[in-house]
């Protein structure tokens, strides 16, 4: 891959994906991948601090990576891979482990989210979950990250590494940063106005990009609405904004502008609002949900995608171990 600035992010590969990830993230990798050298990943290691179904896991890979080429990313321009398939990260993993202190790790917050709510399950991957997020980024010298502000933390712990790396071995790490791609990202709430779209909390509240017409069509119809302002020109209250948002979004822009002009002069029919807003979104989603579905059904396909991304991949990945080992003393031949 050309010598861009390096750009990395990690893509979850459970659950599936809804308008919060592509409003959210994907549609800024779509932009990304024009300018930036992007290594996008599917973060399998990941989920097996939480000891997924192995029927579940190929499927669920092979789902998510469908999901984002239907959305638009493309990957014959980005390296689009699986973690698991990039060796050197494992072993980066163990090299920054020795450089990470258990005390530290152990005041992340959301390790200790984790604790409270899984007791029986904390095991050494989800202590040390940061230090695999940080070869993840390491492995690639990548200088940008695109996340939320959940992982900023995270994030910062991969800075601390890649110091402590050049501090002790010479330098060879750059500091990642946190990316933001678009200052205007969108956060899409939850269509009952309760917290953000989730993966896996309020199903009924989210809108899948697997999600068939009628799904879409019934979610919309049940969003939170209000009896309408009572007076022109009102602030609008959260769960509203919401709606404007997903119309502005996914609607033409003089059926956004009827609407908002219907409420600021309190002749809003919210009835009428959802019935255009559901039919928008069929258009929206569906092409979506029928490209990936297609893919899905194409497993060569797919596989052909991952193998050709853990190639682009591998090949950034092998330049930084061989320079590690070479830093660390680790070579002897």
């Amino acid at each position: 891959m050309s010598q861009k600035e390096v750009v990395v992010s990690g893509i979850r590969s459970t659950g599936y994906l809804h308008l919060g990830n592509y409003f959210g993230a994907i549609h800024n990798y779509i932009k990304m991948q024009e300018d930036y050298n992007c290594y996008f990943f599917v973060a399998d290691y990941h989920s097996l601090t939480t000891h997924p179904d192995p029927k579940d896991l190929k499927a669920n890979v092979f789902r998510v990576v469908a999901e984002n080429i239907a959305s638009g990313l493309d990957p014959e321009k980005v390296a689009l891979y699986a973690q698991s398939d990039i060796p050197e990260i494992p072993e980066l993993y163990l090299m920054l482990n020795m450089l990470a202190y258990k005390g530290e790790l152990e005041r992340v917050p959301t390790f200790k989210d984790k604790v409270r709510l899984n007791p029986d399950n904390v095991n050494a991957g989800l202590l040390t979950y940061p230090v695999l997020m940080a070869a993840d980024i390491l492995i690639h010298r990548g200088a940008k990250v695109p996340v939320g502000k959940d992982q900023e933390q995270h994030l910062e712990m991969a800075r601390n590494f890649a110091q402590r790396f050049n501090s002790h071995y010479g330098e060879l790490f750059p500091e990642p940063q946190v990316f933001r791609f678009d200052e205007n990202t969108v956060k899409i709430m939850s269509l009952d106005g309760n917290g953000k779209m989730s993966k896996s909390e309020n199903v009924n509240a989210t809108i899948y990009l697997s999600d068939e017409d009628e799904l879409i069509r019934k979610k919309i119809m049940k969003a939170t609405t209000d009896s309408g302002p009572q007076e022109p020109n009102s602030a609008m209250p959260d769960y509203i904004q919401n709606i404007f948002q997903l119309m502005q979004l996914v609607s033409a822009p003089d059926t956004h502008a009827t609407f908002l002009d219907a409420y600021n002069n309190c002749s809003i029919r919210y009835g009428d609002m959802k019935k255009q807003l559901a039919e928008d979104m069929v258009n929206f989603v569906g092409p979506i949900r029928e490209r990936a579905a297609a893919l899905q059904q194409d497993e060569d396909s797919i596989r052909k995608i991952l193998k050709n991304g853990a190639e682009k991949a591998r090949a950034r990945a092998a330049e930084t171990i061989a320079m590690a080992r070479k830093a660390i003393g680790i070579n002897y031949y």
